[in-house]
């Protein structure tokens, strides 16, 4: 008898250790969660109206697999005003999450066997996708340097060689928060052209950053023919984690197949979802300037906290909303992170959850209100006291 099992490529896959441990304390309320990355406050009300109107008048039926041309037309306006050149609405692809639009992204362009190189630590679905699909996966991490994440471009060209299928990169990048230079963008895209790699950037937190109103994107640069895939969410610039709705921008060459895949997928995405994403787009500024605002204020109060307990090396994210930051001593972050949870009443995600390469590692998502960040810090400096 055959065993009733996944295939290898399957049974291969690393579980989530942030779920594993996040399980291990999921409903104790005296565990202070910081573990997951999502904020604590619900989506902007104007927003959740949106859907509410949506859902009364009806709109419970299927839609184009692309999406909602109401919803592209508005994506295409923010898209070109964000990057300051035309982003049409032909190049769009509404996806029901920024997850889904990795998954098609990979599905449309790598095929069993061809290499896939990709920065970490990272989002383990990032490298887990190509890996599904049975791609070759190579990290290539960026590394601490004088307080803050770096990748060394040399190594990443290095790595870029004929036989690389895709490139994935997340920038601002979760867990760290690096951020790659606007001034490194041009060569890598070259050496992409160069080698017809195709460049999938995960961009799902360009608008969270602290030194400007959004992160250096390949959009600004990228021509039409140019095998470049940007996917997005709207889940952390709005506070649309629960929505379940993303995007993707595609060589207008790639969008008919984006939409066969997404008909195999998901066929669509709901459409009193996507009526709340036109109203994000086109009032919700004043809510993404006000969480960049809250992002910027609760990183220098996790960091100015981390750094005074002795013992803690927490390099300095450039975006998104976490703080990566390493105990002294830790070989094991998924211990420590059980330890945390039992000894200090601490929730964090343990850094190998992100690849090997955070192993030793802890995550913060410090996008919660000051008096629990603060509680939280207080906890963490108490255990290491101990």
């Amino acid at each position: 008898m055959f065993p009733p099992v996944a295939r290898p490529e399957v049974q291969a896959l690393r579980s989530s250790k942030i779920r594993e441990v996040a399980n291990a304390a999921m409903g104790r309320a005296d565990v202070l969660p910081f573990w997951f990355g999502e904020g604590d406050l619900p989506t902007p009300e104007p927003i959740r109206r949106a859907a509410a109107d949506a859902l009364l008048a009806g709109r419970t039926y299927y839609t184009h697999n692309l999406g909602r041309a109401e919803l592209r037309d508005a994506l295409s306006a923010y898209l070109t005003g964000l990057h300051g050149r035309p982003i049409g609405a032909e190049r769009l692809a509404i996806t029901s999450s920024g997850v889904s639009a990795l998954m098609v992204a990979a599905q449309a362009v790598v095929s069993p066997g061809e290499r896939v190189v990709v920065t970490g630590p990272v989002w383990p679905n990032v490298a887990e996708i190509p890996r599904i699909l049975s791609g070759q996966v190579e990290t290539l991490a960026v590394e601490p340097a004088q307080g803050r994440w770096r990748l060394d471009l040399d190594r990443l060209m290095d790595a870029l060689t004929p036989d690389t299928r895709a490139l994935f990169l997340n920038s601002p990048n979760n867990p760290t928060g690096w951020t790659l230079p606007a001034q490194d963008r041009a060569a890598i895209l070259e050496r992409c052209r160069r080698y017809g790699i195709w460049l999938v950037a995960d961009d799902v937190y360009e608008r969270l950053t602290f030194a400007r109103e959004r992160a250096a994107s390949f959009l600004e640069l990228a021509e039409d023919g140019d095998r470049v895939i940007s996917t997005n969410s709207f889940s952390k610039a709005w506070r649309m984690t629960g929505w379940r709705l993303g995007w993707m921008v595609v060589p207008p060459a790639l969008t008919e197949a984006v939409g066969v895949l997404l008909e195999y997928n998901t066929s669509c995405a709901p459409d009193f979802v996507q009526a709340a994403a036109v109203v994000a787009l086109e009032q919700g500024e004043p809510h993404v300037a006000e969480l960049r605002a809250e992002l910027a204020a609760a990183r220098d109060q996790v960091l100015t906290g981390l750094r005074a307990i002795p013992g803690i090396e927490a390099p300095e994210p450039e975006g998104g909303m976490y703080a990566f930051f390493r105990i002294a001593g830790c070989a094991d972050s998924v211990q420590l992170a059980r330890d945390l949870i039992d000894q200090a009443r601490l929730g964090l995600a343990p850094g190998v959850a992100f690849g090997s390469e955070g192993e030793g590692w802890l995550r913060w998502c410090f996008a919660a209100r000051p008096e629990k960040n603060a509680e939280g810090l207080a906890r963490l400096a108490a255990y290491m006291q101990r």
